[in-house]
């Protein structure tokens, strides 16, 4: 008997979306001594993935009694729509990166949400880029020299990245191979130390407006993405600001440290403040919000799982929707002005004003 057909067009199959998605673990590739790659295609066949390049996506990682969420840059490009990758690197107190590293096998499934972010060139589109990262920060930029490479590879790219070491550089081949084969990309490598008898020709020491000037000499023109640690950030924005760079052209991404949940304490009550209730229309339970708390943490008190990652309002992980009620939402980003039009909301930064029901 002739085995069933099972290749189907783009047009016939059905996009990823935003809510919560299983994903299949397909491969892993290591990239450095302390940075590997995940790939995963989608539980269901029939399904690709529909994303910006330099979004992000939250995964629910089994690493004890409780999943962790750990939010992560895609590193793959949607040019190539069939699998999603993921780049991780596991900090020396890592939990649920190193779980990755040492448990996550072929074959595996994991819990993912997303994709979420605002640090794309599709919403900053430019007539010239410059890339500028640091260390794991190089993620998101990968994801757009993919995906330009792909869709416009005589785009005009000039790529810095900074690393500890030239055994620290991630995508280093693949990224000398861009800049030999796209007419138009500048790449250029800055490190801060040599090993003992390393052969280096590029440029040595930290990043400051000098050696921006070098590798990218016209980088007053260009539309600039900038991915890193804090200090690396600030470092960046000073060098360009104090060279006269119009900051509306400047975009960066900051990756926040996965945030402890909020403690629960026992409310004071001003004059005129009382609880509200909230209904978990999913759960089916209702519970009390004191004054001044979040759902998400009337959801914990309540016995009510929301997922949650950075509680910051930034990675939409903890999005639901509210079906009754208003409530005061100060987000950080992690929500389109569509969604919340939509009727989306994120728990963790949303303060019920009257009693409210949720999708949850």
């Amino acid at each position: 008997m002739a085995k069933e057909k099972t290749y189907k067009h783009v047009d016939e199959m059905r996009p990823w979306n935003d809510k919560e998605h299983l994903l299949e673990c397909v491969a892993w590739t290591p990239e450095t001594a302390d940075v590997m790659t995940f790939t995963f295609k989608p539980d269901q066949p029939g399904h690709w993935f529909r994303y910006q390049p330099g979004q992000f996506l939250t995964l629910e990682l089994p690493v004890g009694p409780d999943p962790v969420m750990r939010t992560y840059t895609i590193s793959s490009t949607p040019s190539r729509p069939y699998t999603i990758q993921v780049t991780a690197k596991a900090q020396k107190d890592s939990i649920g990166t190193r779980w990755m590293m040492e448990h996550l096998k072929p074959g595996m499934k994991l819990k993912a949400y997303g994709p979420v972010g605002d640090f794309s060139y599709v919403r900053h589109p430019g007539d010239k880029y410059l890339f500028i990262s640091a260390g794991s920060g190089i993620t998101p930029m990968m994801s757009m020299t993919r995906d330009l490479s792909d869709r416009e590879p005589d785009s005009d790219i000039a790529f810095i990245h900074c690393a500890r070491s030239p055994n620290d550089i991630i995508f280093r081949w693949e990224l000398e191979y861009k800049a030999r084969h796209m007419p138009h990309f500048a790449l250029g490598f800055i490190v801060e130390q040599l090993e003992r008898s390393q052969l280096w020709t590029g440029l040595k020491g930290f990043i400051d407006r000098a050696k921006i000037s070098l590798l990218a000499p016209d980088f007053l023109d260009r539309k600039v993405f900038c991915c890193g640690p804090a200090p690396f950030m600030a470092t960046v924005r000073d060098a360009l600001q104090n060279a006269g760079f119009d900051m509306d052209n400047y975009h960066e991404e900051a990756f926040l440290p996965a945030a402890a949940p909020a403690p629960l304490v026992v409310p004071v009550y001003a004059d005129g403040e009382a609880p509200t209730k909230v209904t978990f229309a999913l759960s089916g339970k209702e519970g009390q919000c004191e004054p001044g708390f979040t759902l998400l943490q009337a959801g914990r008190a309540n016995g009510v799982r929301i997922a949650a990652a950075c509680e910051s309002g930034l990675c939409g992980t903890c999005k639901v929707i509210k079906l009754k009620g208003e409530v005061d939402m100060q987000h950080n980003g992690g929500i389109l002005d569509e969604e919340i039009e939509e009727g989306y909301i994120l728990a963790c930064c949303s303060r019920p004003l009257t009693d409210v029901e949720i999708e949850a």
